[in-house]
């Protein structure tokens, strides 16, 4: 089961927290928190759509400037989200500059901003760059469940958490995996290959079962074409499984409220990023910063039965020691506890319980990964295709990929035949026809 976007850290786990979640099959990113963002290219900040803030303190907010500037005269729309006051913080940031030229760029590009308030009211204003993104009020809505953003194929929710101010965090939620039965789809007559893409774009889309779906694929015998029902191969060779649920948790002080509200909110994530910026040996100074311990985020972790977990957002005064912030948590981590019964936490909720609280006073090795991290693919740079283990026959390519035999191109770095590197989580092997196939995923801490 492959999920339906790649997430990757921008700057690392000791630089400003920004999670880069980029669409396997659509030209779209995301992204959780917009601290500095110069690692991204242009043509990366242009796939943005929606753009969720949890707070903004300046290590999360600070790449708004870069941000805007890449994207006036080019993009059309950008969805901004973030907590109480965040409108305006987003209407003082334009203010600042003078807009006396900008009604003459091409295109009206549009920033849509959306703060959450306490009752779980979405508020919302539009900032026109032609109207010299003057504020515009827009009509609100509720965002039940802290769902803030509700698509075909995904949803985006939040929850309150406490910083000493409220402080947002975020889970991105596929609602269904379609995967394909290789040997059943053979029995069919029929081969892998790109056109399977369509076909769980139609089955996402609740398309009727007659709709004819056109399966086309390329032998030694020439090239084949074939169309067949999309009822016809949901019964014989799909199966619909539930999809993946990444969480991202940052910037919280430590105290039992936050750690009921992080255990109910990251419940069996597949995924979970967890702030981990000092080592417990420094829990006073970590409960003076209102942030955690590796040991607390690991005891969080483990709370949720998160199945996966990144620690970021290190301390640099960790540069060189961050072995020891995994250690840490990965001991605090353990294993999964089958005695917390997580219905009876309090609920999540909503600004109103941010408030500042006393902090448990914490206590102290290490894990390597020996796969080359080569993070998120840059369109600007020399990729090789990437494609589902799935949709790969070592004998024949796809008369769609454009492929160089004998080495794979990951951002312009040249891989030998058979190496498998990380891109994020993911595992990608360079095969003999110069692709990239996706091998599953690896634990950051296994």
């Amino acid at each position: 089961m492959r999920p339906i976007a790649i997430a990757g850290l921008v700057n690392g786990v000791f630089g400003d927290p920004a999670l880069y979640i980029d669409f396997r099959f659509e030209k779209r990113a995301l992204l959780f928190d917009l601290g500095d963002v110069g690692g991204l290219a242009p043509r990366q900040l242009l796939r943005l759509t929606d753009v969720f803030v949890t707070h903004a303190h300046m290590d999360h907010f600070a790449g708004f400037d870069r941000l805007l500037r890449v994207c006036l005269g080019r993009g059309p729309l950008l969805r901004l989200y973030g907590p109480p006051g965040f409108i305006a913080q987003v209407e003082h940031k334009l203010s600042a500059y003078t807009w006396n030229k900008v009604d003459r760029y091409p295109g009206d590009f549009t920033l849509l901003a959306h703060e959450v308030a306490p009752d779980w009211r979405l508020q919302a204003a539009r900032f026109r760059s032609h109207a010299r993104f003057q504020r515009e009020p827009q009509e609100g809505r509720s965002c039940a469940d802290g769902v803030l953003l509700d698509e075909r194929a995904f949803r985006v929710r939040a929850t309150f958490l406490d910083h000493g101010i409220p402080c947002l965090a975020f889970a991105f939620e596929e609602k269904t995996h379609v995967n394909v039965w290789k040997n059943r789809l053979a029995e069919m007559g029929l081969r892998v290959g790109p056109w399977l893409a369509g076909v769980r774009s139609a089955v996402m889309e609740e398309l009727p079962d007659d709709t004819p779906m056109l399966a086309r694929w390329r032998d030694g015998e020439g090239t084949h074409e074939r169309r067949v029902a999309l009822g016809e191969l949901k019964a014989r060779a799909l199966e619909l499984v539930k999809g993946e649920r990444l969480c991202y948790v940052t910037d919280i002080a430590h105290h039992e409220e936050n750690a009921a509200h992080v255990a109910r909110f990251a419940a069996d994530a597949d995924l979970l990023y967890i702030e981990t910026v000092f080592l417990a040996q420094d829990g006073e100074h970590a409960a003076r910063k209102l942030h955690l311990t590796a040991e607390q985020a690991g005891r969080m972790a483990r709370a949720a039965r998160a199945k996966t977990v990144v620690p970021f957002h290190f301390s640099p005064r960790y540069m060189g020691r961050e072995d020891e912030l995994r250690a840490e948590l990965e001991r605090a981590r353990g294993g999964i506890p089958a005695d917390i019964d997580r219905d009876q936490l309090p609920a999540a909720a909503g600004a109103r319980a941010c408030l500042p609280r006393t902090q448990e006073k914490p206590v102290n090795k290490p894990v390597t990964d020996t796969l080359p991290q080569v993070g998120a693919p840059d369109p600007e740079r020399k990729n090789s295709p990437i494609i589902d283990e799935s949709e790969y026959d070592e004998h024949e390519a796809s008369p769609d990929l454009e492929i160089e035999e004998g080495v794979c191109y990951f951002n312009d770095e040249a891989f030998e035949i058979g190496q498998t590197v990380r891109s994020g989580s993911e595992l990608l092997q360079c095969s003999e026809r110069g692709v990239w196939v996706r091998k599953g995923e690896k634990r950051p801490l296994e």
